[in-house]
């Protein structure tokens, strides 16, 4: 080969090596996100956590205020009634924590393709958006959360994916739209879903009384002498026994019992039911008394209607007065040994504590519209007469069989007595 032919094809190729390279330099370069954050960077580079004194959570259909008051967090649409500290503190937590997986450059017209339309009345469109402001109202922070990044596979053999993430966006922040590793599942526009969930916890009931709906007459009064012993009508008629089945539930209940929601007190009114109103008191053998006022509460839309339609769960607003006179002393048996008098003095001031710390939190529930489902105060809503047994009571014999009958043996079938048959006409006598 010549060595001009050698020297042109050396000059070709070096140039076709240079196309190549720049050309991969060029491509790389489109492909790059020109977004702030990177993966494995922080969403928020400095979020100041410790300064946030609201949260303000919108969407669609519903929106939220978390406020702090009295360094305690509120639910303000529920009258500033105590929100669920441990959720609230865990989302500050993570949003201050979380890191980017991916950046996606792009502007902020762009958004309903996250799910972050905010047009949309669809709340699976619209998304979800959350201003942090402090005290003085100035805003920390606007962030919104898109749509769940879901897994276009699964490794498992059972198949399934399910959400590996979402995508958010941080307005401060206009180079694009960032995914993350946290779905934050515990977010909500529902303020009942913020609320905390401290409640009355009835321990040891002695007694119940039950007024008739609309009325101060009591639909039944029962007592029992200690924890074991069954209860029993306190006005009972001679001959009338109480059905430990129907009664049994009574002596667990509010052991463990959750509202749904609370109403406000200018929204009491147009879900109240006056005339249906009942009135309960429950006393305990740690002198505890709660007076407790329950109604059915009326829909807050109007039940729907057509073939396959579920009815509306029924609820009841539900209001709380508790008293107690807790004791100051032991009663010591007689003989006690001392050494058994110092477990038992150190248990009893233990229960004491929890005793007063029950107290002061079933007093703060006072002055609040509470709405329960009604399986949780079915049991107390029973009539009289479901109370009542339907057999013979305990201990009473039944009556007797007759010779060769048994509790086994089939009934026998007992022909009707034939029809009465008019006298014979008398005879003529010869």
């Amino acid at each position: 080969m010549k060595p001009r032919t050698v020297t042109v094809l050396w000059i070709v190729a070096i140039a076709l090596g240079a196309a190549v390279f720049f050309l991969k330099k060029t491509e790389g370069g489109a492909n790059q996100n020109k977004t702030n954050r990177t993966a494995g960077e922080k969403l928020i580079a400095a979020f100041p956590a410790s300064e946030t004194a609201s949260i303000a959570i919108s969407g669609a259909d519903q929106s939220v205020t978390l406020a702090q008051k009295d360094g305690k967090w509120t639910v303000t649409e529920r009258d500033g009634f105590p929100a669920n500290t441990r959720n609230i503190n865990e989302f500050i937590r993570t949003l201050a924590e979380i890191k980017v997986t991916q950046g996606i450059e792009a502007g902020p017209s762009f958004a309903p393709r996250f799910g972050m339309d905010e047009k949309s009345s669809d709340p699976a469109e619209h998304g979800i958006t959350a201003t942090f402001t402090d005290k003085s109202g100035k805003e920390l922070a606007t962030i919104s959360f898109g749509k769940n990044l879901d897994a276009a596979a699964s490794s498992s053999p059972f198949g399934g994916g399910g959400a590996t993430g979402r995508y958010v966006r941080n307005h401060a922040d206009e180079s694009g739209f960032y995914a993350v590793s946290e779905v934050f599942g515990t977010l909500s526009t529902d303020p009942k879903s913020w609320l905390a969930d401290d409640f009355i916890k009835v321990e040891r009931i002695k007694s119940i009384s039950l007024s008739k709906p609309g009325s101060d007459q009591n639909e039944y009064a029962l007592v029992r002498d200690d924890e074991n012993a069954e209860f029993n009508f306190t006005d009972a008629y001679p001959g009338v026994k109480i059905d430990p089945a129907a009664t049994s539930p009574l002596k667990s209940l509010f052991s463990y019992a959750r509202f749904d929601d609370v109403v406000p007190a200018a929204k009491v009114a147009e879900r109240a039911s006056p005339e249906k109103l009942q009135k309960a008191s429950i006393t305990t053998f740690e002198g505890f008394t709660y007076d407790i006022a329950l109604q059915p509460a009326k829909a807050t839309t109007p039940a729907q209607e057509g073939e396959g339609a579920q009815p509306a769960a029924e609820e009841y607003l539900m209001e709380i007065k508790v008293s107690a006179e807790l004791p100051k002393e032991r009663k010591k048996p007689e003989e006690e040994k001392p050494e058994d008098a110092v477990t038992a003095d150190k248990a009893f001031a233990e229960r004491v504590i929890t005793l007063t710390e029950s107290l002061e939190t079933s007093k703060s529930l006072e002055g609040v519209t509470f709405v329960v489902s009604k399986f949780t105060v079915d049991a107390l809503l029973k009539g009289r007469a479901e109370l009542m047994s339907k057999g013979p009571g305990p201990g009473a014999e039944a009556p007797p069989l007759p010779p060769g009958i048994s509790a086994f043996t089939p009934p026998v079938e007992i022909p009707a007595n034939p029809a009465p048959q008019p006298p014979a006409p008398e005879q003529p006598e010869q």
